[in-house]
């Protein structure tokens, strides 16, 4: 008799009878009642880990079938929201709490993708819940045209958080049109025209951005957006220069080097290309450079620690102003800072941000300098939505919640942690390539074999992938060939949440290497 735990209920239920693994259908009753049977094993349930209990219980789902829904998917939806389905086994997602998340038929799951990055302090927080139910019977909308108090209340808190002198700020709905109006504010301010950015680098996907935008499934072939260059990314892992102690992480490569303390010859190199770049591809003055501190959709991918400071010193020699790009870093993910160029002591001519600014609700922001904001004055710039008082709301409350629930330093402390567990998986794999991030805001990058770096195919990165998903926990995927799985869950996941994705994705890998 194995003991088999439940991910089908809100709690962790009860199990009664017996299993015999050594058939291929096992059969068992759930305390509530209940009867489920899964089909041909692929590993002993007694092996599993327990998924941490949860005391929160879901609504029974009472709506559409299924098949009604992926008919109406199939049919009314764009055709690109049918294609990133994401799973050969779509999940029916139905309602969150926190760190958890609730299908159609009661199935709990482990969230550490957060609506990519997005749902920062927790499906659903208390507080945040509150505050916009609050707002919503007040008042919903007015535009920025009329004075009320909560968006001055909000940039007021906001700015607060930001170092001098980036203090003025305009709100809108997403991170792409943060972006593009960054991308806006470089080429008015400056005067000039040309803006770089690494390659493999994700900044939106309005037409603009995306010729910012160095991803190449995410790029239409159509006219985008001219005068944007891209450069070589310092990838200390997947690029041709790396070490042993490059970046700033818990975990560093398994690259080996002949470098002193504090010095980094693959900085050297990439800084080099970065020259190389404005000798051969831009004019001699450009508007801006655009970096995510820790790149988001390409993989979790970090820099030598001393590549912004220097960067920024030669964009700015050229008359152009530096924009961070924390759509994916901020508001405490990465456990030091609040904000990740501050982990590379950078002060940025701009931020942009969205994603974990609302929780789930579509806001982003551009804060920038008194400065550079004048340049607007040229033109007149609104955005009806920006500032909407239900977001503006929710992001308050969301700023709350980082503070008052200890969520930054639970990035750091949870974040370390995981990585370190996963870095002894690294260690176990010849498929897993490399481990890296900073807080929660993590990289796994798997391989066909150490030795040549050459990505793990887009099918065996699959089956991983659903096997994962079928154990209980939910990540995303990544990097320029789609080899890289991504760990960015709400910041309020706990060390014992952390050990189960460890114990369920060693599983995983363990099952996919038995079928090879």
């Amino acid at each position: 008799m194995y003991k088999v735990v439940s991910h089908l209920s809100g709690r962790c239920a009860p199990l009664t009878g017996q299993v015999n693994c050594s058939t291929s259908v096992a059969r068992f009753h759930l305390g509530r009642g209940a009867v489920c049977q899964q089909s041909a094993f692929k590993y002993r349930p007694a092996e599993l880990s327990e998924m941490p209990p949860c005391n929160f219980k879901p609504q029974e789902y009472t709506g559409m079938s299924k098949e009604r829904i992926m008919e109406i998917r199939s049919k009314n939806l764009s055709p690109m929201t049918t294609k990133i389905t994401y799973y050969k086994k779509p999940v029916f997602i139905h309602q969150g709490h926190m760190q958890w998340l609730w299908d159609v038929d009661g199935r709990r799951f482990l969230d550490l993708f957060a609506g990519v990055a997005t749902v920062a302090v927790g499906h659903c927080h208390p507080k945040v819940t509150a505050a916009a139910e609050k707002q919503l019977k007040k008042l919903w909308h007015t535009t920025n045209i009329y004075v009320n108090a909560p968006i001055n209340e909000y940039c007021e808190k906001l700015a607060s958080h930001l170092p001098d002198p980036l203090k003025v700020i305009y709100l809108t709905n997403s991170g792409s049109e943060a972006n593009d109006l960054a991308m806006l504010l470089a080429r008015l301010y400056t005067g000039n025209y040309d803006i770089i950015a690494f390659r493999g680098s994700y900044h939106g996907g309005s037409q603009q951005t995306m010729g910012l935008t160095s991803h190449s499934p995410f790029r239409y072939p159509i006219a985008t957006s001219s005068g944007c260059t891209h450069t070589m990314c310092p990838d200390v892992y997947r690029g041709p220069w790396g070490g042993s102690h490059c970046r700033d992480s818990p975990v560093q490569t398994d690259r080996q080097c002949g470098c002193a303390q504090g010095q980094c010859a693959a900085n050297e190199q990439y800084i080099g290309q970065l020259r190389e770049t404005f000798h051969t591809s831009v004019a001699s003055r450009v508007a801006g450079f655009f970096g995510e501190p820790i790149q988001g959709m390409g993989g979790a991918v970090q820099y030598p620690k001393n590549y912004f400071k220097e960067a920024y010193k030669l964009v700015r020699e050229r008359g152009g102003v530096c924009i961070a790009d924390e759509v994916q870093t901020g508001f405490g993910r990465t456990g030091t800072h609040f904000w990740g160029f501050q982990g590379y002591d950078v002060l940025p001519d701009i931020v942009t941000m969205a994603k974990g600014i609302g929780n789930g609700f579509p806001m982003g922001a551009v804060v920038t300098t008194p400065e550079i904001a004048a340049s607007f004055s040229k033109a007149y710039h609104f955005n009806t939505f920006g500032g909407n008082s239900v977001a503006c709301a929710v992001g308050s409350a969301v700023l709350d919640a980082i503070k008052e629930d200890g969520l930054q330093q639970n990035s750091l402390h949870v974040g370390t942690h995981l990585m370190t567990e996963l870095a002894k998986l690294r260690d176990k794999y010849e498929i897993i390539g490399d481990v890296r991030g900073k807080g929660l805001q993590i990289g796994v990058e798997m391989v066909k074999d150490k030795a040549t770096r050459e990505p793990l195919c887009p099918e065996a990165m699959m089956e991983i992938f659903e096997d994962v998903k079928d154990m209980g926990v939910l990540i995303g995927k990544g990097g320029l060939y789609g080899q890289t799985f991504r760990i960015q869950p709400p910041m309020c996941i706990t060390t014992k949440d952390a050990d189960f994705f460890v114990a369920v994705f060693d599983r995983a890998i363990n099952n996919y290497m038995d079928r090879k």
